[in-house]
């Protein structure tokens, strides 16, 4: 079948059928006075028709609106406008909403986000610098530093960024008389006066912020547009801002954004990268294109620019290459409902213009021989428009538009709008779920994107270098009054390694990171005999099961967990046939069923987890034939599924010395269902008994349209009671870690989940109530920590706390690096006490938390976060992606999600 014929249907209409239903062409007021800021105004600068003209995503381009629009007057502007609006900033995405006055906008002109301090929008990250924590903790508000442990000096990936002492930022409020709709031209009449012109500044049409401080406290200006019309412009001062200010920090970080794009850089989300030096994987048909993450923000006492290398994964794949092997594949029968599954929800970059869209639909009657009406009000045609912009001939003239629905950036009540894509010229961004089990593929990828500490540091300092060398970026700094620094080096400690108990032996690991050869020689501190078990496999997967028993039997007896001969069921290798066979022999003696799976087929998974969990809870164990293959491995299998069967059973692996008596530890994470993304996921773990080894676990789905948690009190009285019947008293103390928490939710965090959490622990008991503490755990921070050694960089030690000079001065915060990486660079956990009964001073607090790093009894060594928060996690991700139902609380008191 021809490229060119894959794309007939039926219900296919020509381009005039199509005008004659919707009109592309119209635009807003606002877009139809936009100011072009390309090449020039001979040739339209427009990013294609994944965007509308002026529209706030990618620029201009064909589209679909959704209503009819008005019409606006397009006045040209000068061409030194059209030049100083190519020099302009402009905030990115990621905005949330608050409620203040409308004086405190920024926004800039170079990419498409609206920063109100008081009114409007602000960007998430940013909202939670107004959350001030620590003045309320009274124990920590002079000094929050530990001081045990062994010093470490340590090199950042921060570097410094110093303004003169008396630096401000001016914020102008800007009138026009008459009033202007096109906020582009707004900003080219203001920028056409010298009074600015010589000036840094950030305006967004409304908003005005300089460096440097105009004579007047309010200044008129006026101006002549080309039809002779004059505007009055009223320049008036609000505010004068320190650098502290959350304003002026996104306003360092647009200005680090603009230096971005001065060394050849393109933004694409919240990161910038460099397809001109992108690195091949020819024999999986990807690129990666190496980039930076950056921010400013104010840390312990100035100001640090902090970067990190980051990389954008591309199929080497268009879209339409994809649709054409999928349709040779599947055949013409279902295609067009089979591509839409696969494709919709993709995300896919344009490298004409390096933007990044969602394919949101798919429409099959609209071709790239169809027309559309550009803001001048001439139609041309998808070909000819790609080949007089960019020079780009389409070789398929029938294969359907991709549609991306692009929501207004400054109006989140407007009506999206509809955006046509071709896919002949849309590559796939990242791994689909098929690329990510191949090991091959991902070691390949691995292996290019772990960067060593080396490795990482070389290309900061490549980075700083190009920022001081490049003289636009050297200028731009300069203009605003800054100082881009060295590179910064503090000081950490190391905290003492712990150590292992069991059941009679107190265990120094080798290696503090595993401990997984010593589970072989010493007992496990306590477990439930299996007597009464069924194993439900294929016909093909007798001989593995039995050799997978006899090495599951000897593993057991030199653990001390006694593993009886089950009841071995044969069953078709079918879905439906696994689930029959365990509804039809399970009995309610049954103490755990374990099913030999022919293959990682989710529906196999999915079919039998929901089943025994909900339906008829047991504890279950799902192992792959292909896992029990590897002879070679066998033992060491054998030894990590005896480890969970135990734990799934209500068994105890081993402990750390816990200094604080009567001690409640709890995790909570938050998950998205993966079927209904109107609901979240709330898992909720706490320790029932002293040693911290034993585990109550709960789990609901609420719905919501962010990650806060509205169950909490429920589930903490639940666990209060639940340990108050296995000790007889309430624990003393509860330590909460709250993970799976965003940008911008801190606020939230400490006005909604800390109440919920605190009256629960109030009513448990009539007299004294346990104290409480609120730990938010962030597992994904740009901080990076180096050593340096013999001239070189390293990972840091196990055990590295930071609790100053990178941290925060508003909260009770520190970064631990609780797991080691024989590859690539370690990533610091961070850590931001925001409520705190206990007043457990600083080193207290570290070392607890390092001591909870041991106690995840899936893996037998150390994680990167608490193991109540990590049980949390595996909760939550089992409902969230197989059950999508809460799971029976008879399953509770046991770790059955491992």
């Amino acid at each position: 079948m021809a490229t060119g014929d894959a794309w007939r249907f039926p219900d296919a209409r020509s381009g005039t059928e199509r005008n004659q239903r919707e009109d592309p062409g119209v635009m807003s007021g606002e877009q139809a006075m936009v100011v072009t800021t390309g090449t020039g105004p001979e040739k339209e600068q427009l990013p294609g028709p994944g965007c509308w003209a002026g529209g706030e995503r990618g620029g201009e381009g064909p589209q679909e609106p959704r209503r009819q629009w008005k019409k606006f007057l397009y006045c040209e502007p000068h061409k030194r406008i059209k030049e100083v609006l190519e020099e302009e900033l402009y905030i990115k995405r990621d905005e949330c909403h608050i409620k203040n006055s409308p004086t405190d906008n920024i926004s800039s002109d170079d990419a498409g986000c609206t920063f109100m301090e008081r009114g409007g929008k602000i960007r998430r990250d940013f909202l939670d610098l107004g959350v001030c924590t620590r003045e309320k903790l009274t124990h920590v508000r002079d000094c929050k530093t530990g001081s045990s442990g062994i010093p470490v000096k340590l090199v950042t990936n921060l570097f410094s960024l110093d303004l003169p002492q008396d630096w401000q930022l001016y914020q102008y409020h800007v009138t026009y008389t008459p009033h202007l709709e096109s906020r582009r031209m707004r900003i080219a009449l203001l920028y056409s006066h010298r009074e600015l012109s010589n000036k840094a500044k950030a305006f967004d049409g409304v908003i005005l912020f300089l460096s440097q401080k105009l004579e007047e406290k309010v200044t008129e200006l006026s101006s002549e547009t080309q039809r002779g019309e004059t505007v009055k412009m009223t320049v008036t001062l609000t505010r004068e801002l320190p650098a502290s200010s959350p304003v002026c920090l996104q306003v360092f970080s647009i200005i680090f954004r603009k230096i971005l794009k001065k060394l050849s850089m393109y933004q694409i989300g919240r990161n910038f990268y460099k397809p001109s030096e992108p690195v091949e994987i020819p024999q999986h048909n990807l690129s990666l294109w190496p980039g930076f993450t950056i921010s400013v923000s104010q840390f312990e006492s100035r100001l640090l620019f902090s970067a990190d290398v980051s990389y954008k994964i591309l199929r080497n794949e268009t879209v339409l290459e994809f649709m054409t092997a999928l349709c040779h594949q599947t055949g013409m029968s279902g295609f067009t409902q089979t591509c839409e599954k696969q494709l919709i929800g993709f995300i896919v970059l344009t490298r004409y213009n390096n933007k990044t869209y969602r394919i949101d639909d798919i429409d099959w009657s609209v071709k790239p021989t169809h027309t559309f009406q550009k803001r001048d009000g001439t139609e041309i045609t998808y070909v000819d428009y790609y080949k007089q912009q960019y020079d780009i001939t389409l070789s398929d003239l029938n294969q359907p538009m991709l549609v991306s629905l692009l929501k207004s950036k400054r109006n989140d009540n407007a009506e999206p709008q509809m955006a046509h894509l071709i896919p002949e010229l849309c590559f796939l961004t990242g791994l689909s779920s098929r690329v990510t089990s191949d090991f091959q593929l991902m070691k390949v990828v691995a292996e290019e994107m772990r960067l060593s500490p080396l490795g990482r540091q070389q290309r900061l300092a490549r980075l700083a270098d190009d920022i001081h060398r490049n003289k636009d970026a050297r200028f731009e700094l300069e203009t605003w009054g800054l100082h881009f620094g060295c590179q910064m080096s503090l000081t950490g400690r190391v905290v003492p390694s712990e150590k292992i108990l069991m059941q009679d032996h107190i265990c120094q690991p080798a290696s503090a990171a595993d401990w997984s050869k010593d589970m072989r020689t010493w007992k496990i501190l306590s477990t439930q005999p299996l007597n009464n078990w069924l194993i439900i496999c294929g016909d093909r997967a007798e001989n593995v099961t039995e050799y997978f028993l006899s090495c599951l039997r000897r593993v057991g007896n030199s653990m001390g967990f006694k593993v009886d001969c089950p009841k071995i069921i044969k069953v078709q290798e079918t879905p439906a046939a696994f689930l029959s066979a365990i509804q039809k022999h399970f009995d309610p003696d049954v103490q755990l069923v374990m099913c030999i799976l022919p293959s990682n087929q989710q529906n196999y998974y999915d079919s039998i987890k929901k089943y025994l969990s909900s339906d008829c809870p047991v504890p279950s164990q799902c192992v792959l034939v292909r896992t029990l293959n590897k002879q070679g491995m066998m033992m060491n299998v054998a030894t990590k599924i005896a480890m969970q069967m135990t734990c799934k059973l209500g068994g105890e692996l081993w402990a750390v010395e816990i200094p604080l008596k009567s001690l409640m530890v709890v995790g909570i994470d938050v998950c998205k269902d993966a079927f209904n993304k109107g609901m979240v996921v709330v898992g909720f773990v706490a320790s029932i008994n002293p040693r911290i080894t034993r585990w109550f676990s709960r789990c609901i789905l609420q719905k919501t349209t962010t990650d806060v948690a509205d169950c909490l009190k429920v589930f903490m009285i639940g666990a209060l009671n639940r340990w108050h019947k296995h000790n007889h008293s309430l624990p003393a103390r509860v330590i909460v870690y709250r993970d799976g928490v965003g940008d911008g939710q801190l606020k939230t965090l400490v006005e909604y989940e800390v109440p919920q959490l605190l009256s629960s622990v109030t009513e448990a008991s009539s007299n004294v109530s346990s104290k409480l503490s609120v730990i938010v755990v962030r597992k994904r921070c740009m901080q990076r920590f180096f050593t340096e050694v013999n001239r070189t960089v390293q990972n840091p030690p196990l055990g590295t706390v930071v609790d100053s000079e990178a941290t925060r001065p508003e909260c009770y915060d520190f970064y631990l690096i609780s797991q080691a990486t024989c590859r690539g660079t370690v990533n610091p956990t961070y850590y931001n006490v925001i409520y705190d009964d206990n007043g457990l001073k600083p080193d207290h607090m570290q070392r607890l938390t390092f001591k909870l790093c041991h106690l995840y009894y899936n893996w037998p060594g150390l994680i990167s976060i608490p193991a109540p928060c990590q049980y949390a996690h595996k909760l939550t991700f089992l409902v969230a992606q197989s059950i999508h139902k809460e799971p029976s609380l008879e399953l509770a008191n046991s770790l059955f999600y491992l």
